[in-house]
């Protein structure tokens, strides 16, 4: 009945699902204000749809093949190519975005996308060879960064001004949220309906959600004819700066892969599995308040300090893992990790609006977010591998590990930065 609940819910209302959460966001005074321009709700609810697929895409990988081929290490070398190819791949058709628009690039990458999850989809299905496997999950792989496009849209509307914040900090909170609903969902598809209804459902979200975005003409970020000269310069990822955001993303990114499979590892060796979904939920529950919190306020201190303090304080929250003995410090331990989370991702993602021209924004962004994806890939095949060799607290020192890789980074940034605005000021022009 639960699972039967869920299907009608997320699959057969996803629509209404989205606008309730995009109203819950309305009840905040600052996020309210967001949605006066015409036109920014439609695009918020395209891009909430677009995303989910990205999460179920790469559990309903795993609980696909698992199923039907009874081998978790080829579903976690399809899992594999599938993120690794996003992770390298989306940021290269984030560059063609700001080169051409999104209504001429997102239908032909949504397409090859697609028919990468049937392939998939059928390759499973027909138990065609484990090649083709690898295959569709390449295809797949083109899938767009959603998450970049909905902040591209937003900042070519709020550009310098203070809602921009708000607005960043809402779309993180929405990424949260498709990161809470996608597994779940996928999950509950797979067991309770098909195999292979989470990849489809992932498909359909996918298709529907990018086809509403790009039919709003209005707020999409409007192409400078002059900036197709840029076509051949070298990638946003050469900027020092964004190197340097892009490798915080990722240690940040190895926490919650580590979190996600050493809470289920924990939950499960004190004889009580289901607790996991608590301490994962209680995890992303303080990220998107903490989210909304720091939306909401308007802080005067400079992004650049703010990364620091939010960098020290992601490093520092690691540190309580290692004293957990029950479910209920786990849980207290990862509600304390959540909290820098959200905030800190929101600092980083202004920082990229202030260091990369106009018309790379797009591809900036999504450096940053494929270097997240990147991270829980690696937290959760490293912590598994540690948990699955040395016992529970090995993974706990995993993320202890990329705890200490965030501070060294947010300091090194910290510097560079600091070191660039002395230039600025002393520059005599």
């Amino acid at each position: 009945m639960l699972y039967s609940y869920a299907v009608y819910v997320f699959l057969l209302n996803p629509y209404m699902f989205a606008r309730d959460c995009i109203q819950e966001s309305l009840m905040i005074g600052p996020y309210r204000e967001l949605f006066f321009v015409a036109g920014t709700q439609g695009f918020a609810l395209a891009g909430l749809l677009a995303r989910i697929a990205l999460p179920m895409t790469g559990i309903g990988i795993i609980v696909m093949l698992s199923q039907m081929r009874g081998s978790y290490a080829l579903a976690g070398g399809v899992f594999a190519v599938f993120v690794l190819t996003y992770a390298l791949v989306s940021p290269q058709l984030s560059k063609l975005v700001d080169q051409y628009g999104q209504s001429r690039i997102l239908p032909i990458v949504t397409t090859i996308s697609s028919i990468g999850l049937l392939i998939l989809v059928f390759a499973s299905w027909w138990r065609a060879a484990d090649w083709t496997l690898f295959v569709g999950a390449l295809l797949a792989g083109f899938m767009p960064s959603i998450s970049a496009m909905v902040r591209a849209r937003w900042t070519a509307i709020y550009a310098g001004q203070a809602q921009l914040q708000t607005a960043y900090s809402l779309e993180t909170v929405l990424d949260e949220v498709t990161f809470i609903i996608g597994p779940p969902l996928s999950v509950g598809l797979s067991v309770a309906v098909l195999a292979q209804a989470s990849l489809l459902v992932a498909t359909l979200l996918l298709i529907i959600g990018v086809f509403l975005l790009v039919l709003q003409r209005g707020t999409e970020p409007q192409i400078d004819i002059q900036d197709l000269t840029h076509k051949r310069s070298s990638s946003i990822i050469m900027l020092v700066q964004i190197r340097l955001l892009t490798l915080l993303m990722v240690g940040m990114g190895i926490i919650v892969g580590t979190i996600d499979i050493v809470s289920v590892a924990f939950a499960e060796h004190l004889g009580q599995p289901a607790a996991a979904s608590l301490v994962l939920s209680a995890y992303a529950l303080s990220s998107c308040l903490a989210g909304l919190l720091f939306g909401a306020v308007k802080l005067k201190m400079s992004l650049q300090h703010l990364l620091l303090l939010g960098g020290v304080a992601t490093a520092a929250s690691t540190l309580p893992l290692l004293w957990v003995n029950s479910i209920t410090m786990l849980a207290s331990s990862v509600l304390l990790a959540g909290v820098f989370f959200a905030p800190t991702m929101i600092v980083a993602m202004a920082l990229v609006e202030r260091i990369v021209p106009k018309h790379r924004l797009t591809e900036g962004m999504t450096w940053l977010l494929a270097g997240l994806n990147v991270g829980v890939a690696l937290g959760a095949a490293i912590s598994g591998q540690m948990v699955d060799g040395y016992g529970l607290r090995s993974g706990f020192l995993v993320a202890l590990c990329a705890g200490g890789m965030v501070l060294v980074i947010v300091l090194w940034a910290h510097y560079h930065m600091a070191n660039d605005n002395r230039a600025i000021s002393n520059d005599p022009s």
